[in-house]
């Protein structure tokens, strides 16, 4: 089995790299730093990488101030881990050639085949549910700064347990994790209400951006480049925008459009189950699951929003 082998490789192992996706959530910085430091207690030496650097909401989150954003090109691992990255382009694709094994840790369908080992879980709530079973395997005890980071992981995508993908496993590890001495509320008291004042109000300048499709089932928000500057912010700030759109009554199918360049943004897809976004992203281009998704898109605002929305016009269509 996979997990066998996983377990091999770090026992013979002794220097790691452990990456996750850019502009990194819950999920993937939190099973970079519960491997990381599940790591370092077995005696490891390990670097913990994110092209994005180390997200600022997840202070609280022990082992996060070791996040580095740069690693030296002459640097040799003897093993590599890419957790929830669904591609290595997102991650790095420089780790290939850095690392003497490479595996790829992940849970979201249609994930790139890549990796010396491919371990790929789609039932699995979230990737720091399978850091869980791996550590199971080993036999090494979760300490609490390893269960702070699984916890955060499977909280984070479930979206606090309100998603579909909240199943009886999620809630044993969550349960385990809170026996292990993990205060829920300190958790969610990071993640919810330890917010910059910047993204407070790059929010009210993107809450006016709101749009509704005639039908009622679909609706965005939409951040751009005057807006991050007119309230000191930046892409990190955007985290969870999406949710907004998805809240609207009767809204089937959220949008958040957050611009890259002057003719390119970033489109985030929620969906509340009869629609599979995952497939739309990828025939943009994109990826991701069948509830959350994402993909790049070139056009003015409105020339994005207008063929976006059009395309889930069509698929809303065929529910009818």
């Amino acid at each position: 089995m996979k997990i066998e082998q996983i377990v091999k490789l770090i026992a013979d192992s002794r220097t790691f790299l452990i990456v996750s996706h850019e502009n990194p959530d819950g999920d993937a910085i939190g099973s970079t730093l519960a491997l990381t430091n599940a790591l370092r207690e077995m005696g490891k030496e390990v670097v913990a990488y994110n092209r994005d650097g180390a997200p600022l909401e997840y202070t609280f989150l022990p082992g996060l101030d070791s996040v580095v954003s740069t690693v030296a090109e002459n640097v040799k691992f003897d093993a590599g881990f890419v957790l929830d990255a669904g591609e290595l382009k997102r991650a790095g694709t420089w780790v290939r050639n850095a690392c003497r094994t490479l595996v790829n840790i992940d849970h979201h369908p249609f994930s790139e085949d890549f990796g010396d080992i491919y371990w790929v879980d789609t039932a699995a709530s979230a990737t720091g549910v399978m850091i869980y079973r791996l550590l199971a395997a080993i036999g090494h005890p979760v300490s609490l700064d390893v269960a702070f980071c699984i916890y955060t992981a499977i909280l984070s995508d479930t979206g606090s347990f309100r998603y579909s993908n909240a199943d009886p496993e999620a809630f044993r590890v969550a349960a385990e994790m809170v026996d292990l001495g993990v205060d829920p509320w300190s958790i969610a008291s990071g993640l919810y209400e330890n917010q910059d004042e910047a993204r407070l109000r790059l929010l009210a300048l993107s809450l006016p951006t709101l749009r509704v499709s005639s039908c009622g089932a679909c609706a965005s928000l939409a951040v751009t480049l005057e807006m991050y500057r007119l309230a000191n912010a930046s892409e990190e700030h955007t985290d969870r925008f999406v949710n907004y759109p998805r809240s609207v009554r009767g809204v089937e199918v959220a949008l958040f459009f957050r611009q890259l360049d002057a003719q390119t943004f970033k489109v985030s897809f929620r969906s509340k189950g009869r629609i599979d976004v995952g497939a739309l992203s990828r025939a943009l281009g994109g990826g991701g699951h069948h509830n959350a998704a994402g993909a790049t898109v070139n056009g003015s605002l409105e020339q994005v929003q207008d063929w976006v929305f059009s395309q889930v016009a069509e698929l809303l269509a065929k529910l009818k």
